[in-house]
């Protein structure tokens, strides 16, 4: 029967193979040719090898910026593809041949840089791709070895590729002026999208043997695949992130590398390069990660936070995956309360002092810690906490002195606030009085108000004590400046007695200076 259909096709000569579909075969994707040909018959066979391995694509990406290939596809000049005959006119002992003669058909890789180059062939592959989709899809058979590494082949074929570094977007590497830019999207991606959806299938189809699949999606995948997420189309970035949580899901004895991997990119990015496209997406992985980490936190773990996830509050894109990141690490402490101490640390060694939208965002992730935070945690690193809060009281951009502010609307911060009034008022109270009598800002001026009398209401006889305390202070320090300009003024009126001769050195009186947070 196999022979009878497969004699309606034409046949074509062999030609060599590409070098992209070398490459993509070498290491662990390295074919079976006993398993492959025995399979794919001729046409397949022909599929599979009508590649031309010159590298054409490139001239067709040299003025484009928003449309542009985010990937370096091998042109492929095939003289035509022939679609294989439907599943339905096979029987089934003869379907799962059919479908690795199918996979092996979309081996060959096209220049989508050119809309009008190979359309016939593009289309023919389009078709047979969606034909596979609907066939894994519907769960019938039983895969066997050789269909799951020809699945595997195909993936690596049609995805595994190296992206232009000239090419690489930047727009999200400068934190929240840039947000508002344009994504990057790829030419290639309807058909790249069928290749995601069929391998997104395949991977959470009932129909795998896991043991074998395993042989196949092993360490060397993954790692092409983590490499995938450097992709500046935002859609495939997407399509990534959830085939990546199925693969970790699905293949336990892989979720170790997975993390160590996922961790390896971060210390790159947080350490190297403060450059990737893909960081909030493996973020939103980790954070799906840790919910399901079980209690006690093994060190494992805790190494990852202070190590990975506090460090990545660093680099001046903190803005592209923020929310992610404030997630992952609100998951460890709703796990482990005790490690809200840890992270406040974190947070104030990373404080951005010259980034007010960096300290603003500091300032949000800071209030739904103590939302989480308790009473000994919070006693641990109340000192150099308010301090930190007061320098933001006095900021002279209105957002971050507005946002430092708004932390007394919330209850809780304010119930950990009364019950260590004797230890925080006295921090504060020199920033409030400052705002009080001359920021420039009328609505961080009320608030400061509202704040103070606050204070006075929680407890009057603790505000007057700072009150004197900070007028003796402030008088203190008006007669050390008198002293100071006084001194200034005898040494002038002594250097002026003698006049200069040679290389005697001038006394310039000194500016003003003063040391801000």
């Amino acid at each position: 029967m196999l022979k009878q259909f497969f004699s309606k096709l034409p046949k074509k000569t062999l030609k060599p193979d590409s070098p992209e579909l070398n490459r993509s075969n070498s290491g662990s994707f390295s074919t079976n040719n006993s398993n492959t040909t025995a399979t794919t018959g001729t046409t397949a066979g022909s599929g599979t090898h009508k590649t031309n391995g010159g590298d054409k694509s490139s001239s067709g990406r040299s003025n484009s910026v928003k449309r542009t290939s985010s990937a370096v596809f091998p042109a492929s000049v095939v003289a035509g593809i022939e679609p294989l005959i439907p599943f339905k006119d096979v029987p089934n002992a003869e379907k799962m041949n059919l479908f690795v003669s199918k996979v092996s058909l979309c081996c060959v890789t096209f220049d989508f840089t050119d809309p009008t180059k190979n359309c016939v062939e593009k289309d023919v592959k389009k078709r047979t791709l969606i034909e596979l989709l609907d066939f894994v899809a519907s769960g019938s058979m039983r895969f066997s070895e050789p269909a799951i590494l020809a699945m595997c082949r195909m993936c690596a074929v049609n995805l595994f590729r190296v992206f232009p570094p000239n090419y690489r977007s930047s727009s999200h590497q400068g934190g929240g002026e840039n947000d508002d830019d344009e994504p990057m999207f790829d030419p290639a991606w309807p058909h790249l999208q069928i290749v995601y959806e069929l391998l997104l299938k395949f991977i959470t189809s009932s129909c795998l043997d896991t043991r074998i699949v395993k042989r196949y999606v092993n360490h060397s995948f993954i790692l092409r695949l983590l490499d995938l997420f450097d992709s500046d189309d935002p859609r495939e970035r997407d399509c990534l992130k959830t085939i990546l949580h199925r693969v970790y899901g699905k293949f336990m004895v892989h979720r170790p590398f997975i993390r160590k991997s996922i961790s390896n990119i971060f210390y790159r990015f947080v350490f190297e390069t403060e450059k990737h496209n893909g960081i909030a997406e493996l973020l939103e992985i980790s954070g799906s990660v840790i919910t399901g980490f079980t209690l006690p936190l093994k060190e494992e773990h805790k190494i990852f936070l202070r190590r990975v996830l506090i460090p990545l509050h660093k680099p001046k894109s903190l803005g592209s995956y923020f929310q992610q990141l404030s997630y992952c690490i609100m998951q460890f402490i709703e796990k482990e309360p005790k490690l809200a101490s840890v992270v406040i640390n974190g947070l104030l060694k990373y404080w951005p002092i010259t980034n007010s939208q960096k300290e603003v965002m500091f300032l949000v992730e800071l209030e739904e810690i103590l939302e989480a935070i308790n009473m000994v945690e919070f006693q641990k690193v109340m000192v150099p906490l308010f301090w930190r809060i007061g320098c933001c009281i006095n900021s002279f951009h209105f957002q971050v002195a507005e946002r430092a502010l708004f932390l007394w609307n919330n209850d809780q911060i304010v119930n950990l606030i009364v019950h260590n009034r004797q230890v925080v008022l006295p921090i504060l109270f020199p920033a409030l009085e400052k705002n009080a009598q001359s920021h420039w800002n009328p609505a961080v001026l009320n608030l400061t108000l509202s704040v103070r009398n606050m204070f006075s209401e929680m407890d009057d006889a603790l505000y007057m004590s700072c009150h004197t305390h900070f007028r003796e202070e402030e008088a203190r320090l008006i007669f050390a400046a008198d002293k100071r300009k006084e001194a200034w003024e005898r040494l002038e009126r002594a250097a002026s007695r003698h006049p200069i001769a040679g290389n005697t050195a001038v006394l310039v009186t000194p500016l003003a200076t003063s040391i801000a947070c």
